[in-house]
């Protein structure tokens, strides 16, 4: 996401480096820059004019720190611009009154809404919350049957609605019984339409006073950009959001819905979007997006995925496993499904601090999901005393874990050699340093 965003600022970067000092001459060539990387980005016109009116004054009128060189300062001042149209900080849910705690979404039909639904229950369930999913769409066939079918993937239990009953009413009632159940969190479905129509918002309007939500989130599509911007406008003057949830996040490129959402609208985003499988949902940071946009990667992010995928007590057992030389193929199975748990290896790799902009050269150089799979797929084809201990794989074993994974010898042999290669690697860290040469080893960390 943001690609071409952050290619366009790595130039502007680039032009300022090497200037002894922020002056009107340079400081003209960089804003005409980062006003077209904005437009480019299909971020609102009015926004784009502002923030750049803004950037041009602190960088005139500030001083350039003995600490920092003039490419430096003018990041600086155009990071904390960039934060200041996303919202500031981060805008977390209302949660903190008498559970049941509802939680409207709303959305056009087509947005994400429903698989939204799935992602927050996910999230909150996460966030050690007992959520519940009322589907109060009555209108678009399937729907119900299709958040029944979420909530048992996540194991998260799904109000039985009834087609025929009022939305209103459907709402009321889940909510009664969450609190007879001891749910605290309920998530509210609601219907879409394909175009935003005073029937829709009647009805929001009569869901909305009859639980009282402390949110309700809005659901639109970033790959819609300025169409998500005014959908946002018209949703929040009828009904006063408190957020905004960007799906599809991942696909989106340029970037405008996200860039322009709360200046435009005054609606903060909430949560962002970033993949199909249920666990791809993130809190929107935008001081972390912003860092992100400018290259200047997003470690906080990054380490709190890394937090969510270790177990201490898995940590500690590989670490002795490293000191004595123990590392098999089931380890390396193991350290495999946590980084792709934690996403895409071009997502990770955009949150390291200077990759943004050298994605594009990156690209073939790191493993991507079709190569992981296929080491995966080679690795659980082999029998466990196989995965324990390599020498017992001759010729024949070899050719019939080819069979059994769909691929060629020559992809086991490539497999076995690095593992080999990795092998010899941590017998010589582990000589050398013991206990803190394990700590220092890529996949340990």
């Amino acid at each position: 996401m943001f690609e071409n965003l952050t290619e366009k600022f790595q130039g502007v970067v680039k032009a300022l480096r090497g200037q002894g000092r922020i002056s009107e001459g340079n400081i003209e060539g960089a804003l005409r820059e980062v006003r077209l990387a904005l437009l480019e980005a299909d971020v609102n016109y009015n926004v784009v004019k502002d923030v750049t009116a803004a950037i041009k004054e602190k960088a005139l009128g500030a001083e350039v720190l003995a600490s920092l060189s003039p490419d430096q300062h003018f990041i600086k001042i155009v990071h904390d611009e960039m934060t200041k149209m996303m919202g500031g900080e981060a805008q977390e849910l209302d949660l903190a009154r008498r559970p049941p705690v509802p939680i409207m979404l709303v959305g056009l039909q087509g947005s994400g809404k429903t698989t939204s639904c799935g992602k927050l229950a996910l999230y909150l369930q996460k966030k050690k919350r007992s959520p519940f999913l009322v589907p109060a769409d009555v209108y678009r066939p399937a729907a119900i049957e299709q958040l029944k079918v979420l909530g048992s993937q996540i194991g998260i239990p799904v109000f039985d609605s009834n087609p025929g009953a009022d939305p209103v009413e459907i709402c009321r009632e889940a909510v009664r019984f969450a609190d007879r159940n001891g749910y605290d969190t309920v998530l509210l479905d609601t219907a879409g339409r394909l175009h935003i129509d005073e029937k829709l918002m009647e009805e929001l309007r009569r869901i909305k006073e009859a639980v009282d939500p402390s949110d309700i989130l809005l659901v639109a599509d970033a790959m819609t950009g300025q169409d998500a911007v005014n959908v946002a406008k018209a949703f929040h003057g009828k009904l006063s959001l408190s957020g905004i949830v960007l799906t599809k996040m991942d696909g989106d490129a340029r970037g405008g819905a996200a860039l322009s959402i709360r200046a435009v609208t005054g609606a903060p985003i909430k949560f962002v979007g970033v993949g199909e499988k249920l666990d791809a949902l993130e809190p929107f940071y935008p001081d972390r997006m912003a860092s992100r946009i400018l290259g200047m990667g997003d470690i906080l992010t990054l380490v709190e995925k890394a937090q969510e995928t270790i177990d201490e007590k898995q940590a500690r057992e590989l670490e002795r496993k490293l000191r004595k030389s123990q590392f098999t193929l089931e380890d390396f199975r193991e350290q495999l499904l946590r980084v792709r748990k934690m996403g895409s290896m071009e997502e990770l790799l955009g949150m390291i601090p200077g990759m943004g902009g050298k994605l594009k050269d990156l690209k073939g150089a790191a493993p991507d999901e079709a190569e992981l799979k296929r080491t995966l797929a080679i690795i659980d084809s082999m029998t466990r005393e196989e995965r324990r201990n390599v020498k017992v794989l001759n010729g024949s074993r070899r050719k019939r874990i080819a069979l059994g994974s769909g691929t060629t010898v020559q992809e086991v042999n490539r497999l076995l050699k690095n593992f080999q290669q990795a092998e010899a690697m941590i017998k010589r860290f582990s000589q050398a340093g013991g206990r803190k040469a394990g700590r220092n080893l890529p996949f340990f960390r």
